[in-house]
C-alpha cells in the first residue's frame, strides 16, 4: 500500500501544482493574473461593522486579478475556472490583505478532504485525470461539487471589472462600540456583473481578460463596492463548502469602494503574497481549517516560484 502523505499546507501546494502539470515558477493557485493599483475610500457605516483602520479609513490599494487554477496559460474563456480578485487595504500599520473569488464556497471543508479532492484529479501518464477516481471522490463527498456547480450556473465571466467576487470564509468583525459578529465579503462591480453568451465566449481571443480590464481602467469604470453580509443566529461559520441561509437576500453594509486606476508591474505583486492572516485589528481570523491553512501554504508556494 502506497504511503498515503499527510494534509499539511506543503502537501496541498505539491498536490495543486501536480494537477497544473507541474509549470515551475508560478503560483500553485490563481497562476495566471495582473497586477494593478487603486485607492479605497471607506463609507459613513464602515465603523458601524468594524473598527478596523484599513476599512475606517482611505487608503492607497495594491490588488491582483487572476484566473483559478495552477495553468498561467489557461484561456480566459474557460468557464470551469474562478476569477479571483486579491487586494491590500490600509497602510502599514494598519494592513489588511482581502483574497475573494468568484464563487461564495470553497471546494473543500477540511485540509484532508482538499488533498484527497486534488489527488483524485491529478493527471496519470496519458495527461488526464482518472475520471472514474473523480466520480467515485465526488458521489462520497458531494460537497465538494457545490463550488463547481455554482460556476457552471452561470455564464461566463465577461470582465474581470464585471464580477462579483466572494470572501468564502465568516470572519468576526469588532465596531467601534466593540461588539464582535461574523461577516462575509463580498466585492461586488458597481456596474453589475459583466456575462457572456457561448457564441460571445466562442468569439473572444484566449487573453482577453487583460485588454478588456485596461480600457475599462481608463474608462473609469472599473470600480467595487466592499460589502459586508451579516450573519444570523446559526449560520455556519467553519464550513466553507455551504453558504449562509438566503445570502443572496442577506442584510449587508457597504464598507467603502475601491477604484482601480492602473496596472503595476506584476513583480510588484509577485515579490510577496497576499497573506490572509494580515487583518488589522477589528477583523479576525475565521476558525475553519481551510483560512488557518492559507498562510503557511502561501508562504510555501512562494519559495517554491522563486
Amino acid at each position: 500500500m502506497p504511503e498515503i502523505p499527510a494534509a499539511t499546507p506543503a502537501a496541498i501546494v505539491d498536490a495543486l501544482k501536480a494537477v497544473a502539470g507541474n509549470p515551475p515558477k508560478v503560483r500553485a493557485s490563481f497562476a495566471k493574473g495582473w497586477c494593478v493599483r487603486g485607492t479605497y475610500a471607506p463609507s459613513d457605516h464602515a465603523g458601524e461593522v468594524t473598527r478596523s483602520q484599513s476599512f475606517t479609513r482611505p487608503s492607497r490599494v495594491l490588488a491582483r486579478f487572476s484566473v483559478g487554477g495552477g495553468n498561467p496559460n489557461v484561456a480566459d474563456t474557460n468557464n470551469l475556472v474562478l476569477r479571483g480578485f486579491s487586494f491590500k487595504l490600509g497602510d502599514e500599520k494598519h494592513r489588511s490583505d482581502i483574497l475573494a473569488e468568484s464563487a461564495p464556497v470553497h471546494f473543500a471543508r477540511t485540509l484532508d478532504q482538499m488533498l484527497a479532492f486534488l489527488e483524485a484529479r491529478i493527471p496519470g501518464a496519458d495527461g488526464k485525470p482518472d475520471m472514474a477516481k473523480v466520480k467515485a471522490f465526488s458521489a462520497a463527498n458531494p460537497e465538494t461539487l457545490n463550488q463547481a456547480n455554482y460556476i457552471a450556473a452561470r455564464r461566463l465571466p465577461g470582465s474581470l471589472a464585471g464580477t462579483t467576487y466572494w470572501g468564502v470564509h465568516a470572519f468576526p468583525a469588532t465596531n467601534e462600540q466593540g461588539e464582535t459578529r461574523f461577516i462575509k465579503f463580498k466585492v461586488a462591480p458597481a456596474g453589475g456583473d459583466i456575462t457572456l453568451s457561448e457564441d460571445e465566449a466562442r468569439a473572444k481571443p484566449a487573453d482577453f481578460l487583460r485588454d478588456d480590464l485596461g480600457t475599462r481602467i481608463a474608462a473609469g469604470d472599473a470600480r467595487f463596492n466592499v460589502m459586508a453580509l451579516l450573519d444570523r443566529p446559526g449560520d455556519p461559520t467553519e464550513d466553507v463548502t455551504i453558504r449562509w441561509p438566503e445570502e443572496d437576500h442577506r442584510e449587508e453594509v457597504r464598507l467603502g469602494t475601491i477604484v482601480i486606476t492602473g496596472f503595476e508591474p506584476n513583480e510588484a505583486c509577485d515579490a510577496s503574497i497576499f497573506n490572509p492572516a494580515n487583518l488589522a485589528d477589528g477583523i479576525g481570523h475565521p476558525p475553519d481549517e481551510i483560512f488557518a491553512a492559507r498562510r503557511p501554504a502561501y508562504t510555501i508556494s512562494l519559495a517554491k516560484r522563486r
